[in-house]
């Protein structure tokens, strides 16, 4: 069962999941694209509390990866008392539990990174050649012609998303997009941080101060080289485990040849790790 949660004390929407277990935060990507990770919660949520934060909208400040970590940390206050929970972060929600994990390592349990993002140079050079390889001259035009036609940004992101899908892929089960709202400026003005972040060499440096169970659940067909990801992290994270699935993109529990096998990995390391 899903409820909603508007505490004014959260200061942003969570949605529950499940009233029994060990309780598991599963952290959106985007940023800017809320809801769309509901699918992970609610197949968790036989056997987990699970708690899914809608990740704030850009407002009258510029929204900043520091906003975000104290969004997160007045959520796990509110909701989880003095429980550690495990954190399940997809590509940039990935990265919101690491940079939590780092600032509250008191407050953060077991983490899951759910196809990273990037946090160096040399990787990021890796994830844009794979994606310029796998756009077609079609693609491209479609692309273009988006960019061009629709003013409104959060609908040009929410369509350039859907059109880039497969770019990120392997073989997708047919779905729906369950993201809640698309925004275009939160997006631009987090990322914007996090690239001054890690320019400063802020991040990754910082994670490690991380001591938590950690592992990298990472699609082979992800245009994010996972690997690459995997060894920039574990420089200063020598717990981080890695485990690639195979026929598998950015998207695992959407993946046709992948699923069953990504949500009982990740199923296995949760019962063994949350608390």
């Amino acid at each position: 069962m899903m409820r909603d949660s508007n505490d004014a004390e959260a200061l942003i929407q969570v949605r529950t999941y499940g009233t029994r277990g060990p309780t598991v935060v599963v952290l959106h990507g985007g940023p800017g694209a809320a809801g769309y990770i509901a699918p992970v919660c609610r197949e968790l949520s036989d056997s987990f509390r699970v708690l899914e934060p809608l990740q704030r909208m850009s407002e009258g400040e510029p929204l900043s990866v520091r906003r975000h970590v104290t969004d997160l940390h007045d959520v796990i206050s509110l909701h989880c008392e003095a429980a550690r929970p495990a954190l399940v972060g997809h590509s940039w929600g990935a990265m919101l539990a690491l940079v939590y994990a780092a600032a509250h390592p008191d407050r953060a349990g077991a983490l899951v990174l759910v196809a990273c993002g990037t946090f160096d140079e040399s990787s990021r050079r890796e994830y844009l050649s794979a994606v310029e390889c796998r756009l077609d001259p079609r693609l491209r035009s479609r692309l273009r012609e988006v960019s061009r036609t629709i003013a409104d940004a959060d609908v040009r992101m929410c369509v350039t998303g859907r059109l880039l899908e497969p770019v990120y892929s392997y073989d997708l089960l047919p779905h729906p997009d369950e993201t809640e709202f698309y925004d275009a400026r939160g997006h631009e003005e987090t990322w914007k941080d996090m690239m001054h972040l890690q320019r400063t060499g802020v991040y990754p440096a910082a994670f490690g101060h991380i001591t938590a169970p950690s592992v990298m659940l990472h699609g082979v067909d992800d245009s994010h080289p996972g690997e690459s990801i995997w060894r920039c992290l574990r420089s200063v994270m020598p717990q981080l485990e890695y485990c690639e699935l195979p026929h598998c993109g950015h998207y695992p529990w959407y993946e046709r040849h992948a699923c069953e096998e990504f949500y009982d990995l990740l199923r296995q390391w949760l019962a063994i790790h949350a608390t």
